[in-house]
């Protein structure tokens, strides 16, 4: 299978954790030092997986939407796309549509997301 596929594969079940809201599980997903950057800055790793794990931030259904880009980069993948989501924080509901950039990484035989970053699509 080509490293782009296997990529695409591990970012589906990335988003397929999310959804269920178990952070161990996502946790898994990412490396130790990942990053989430988006309109307010970069929030770390222990932050989000906290915010899911008291249910201060849930997520319902997550789409992408049209197609998507990966780029490999010497041994790593940039993978790219436009995504539709609903969730809640602190119990209000929310809807978004964002492009969203992964950086992947190979670690210990397993692609597993370093860095992720969320645009507002308008």
């Amino acid at each position: 299978m080509p490293v782009e596929d296997e990529v695409r594969a591990v970012s589906a079940a990335f988003d397929a954790a999310l959804l269920h809201n178990d952070a161990d599980a996502i946790g898994q997903f990412m490396t130790d030092d990942w990053v989430y950057v988006g309109p307010s800055g970069a929030t770390p790793r222990s932050d989000i997986l906290g915010w899911i794990a008291s249910g201060r931030l849930a997520h319902h259904t997550m789409t992408v939407i049209g197609d998507e880009r990966l780029a490999r980069v010497g041994d790593a993948v940039v993978y790219t796309a436009r995504k539709a989501s609903t969730g809640s924080w602190d119990g209000t509901p929310y809807t978004a549509e964002e492009w969203i950039t992964e950086l992947y990484v190979h670690v210990n035989g397993r692609w597993r997301c370093a860095f992720s970053q969320k645009t507002d699509a308008t």
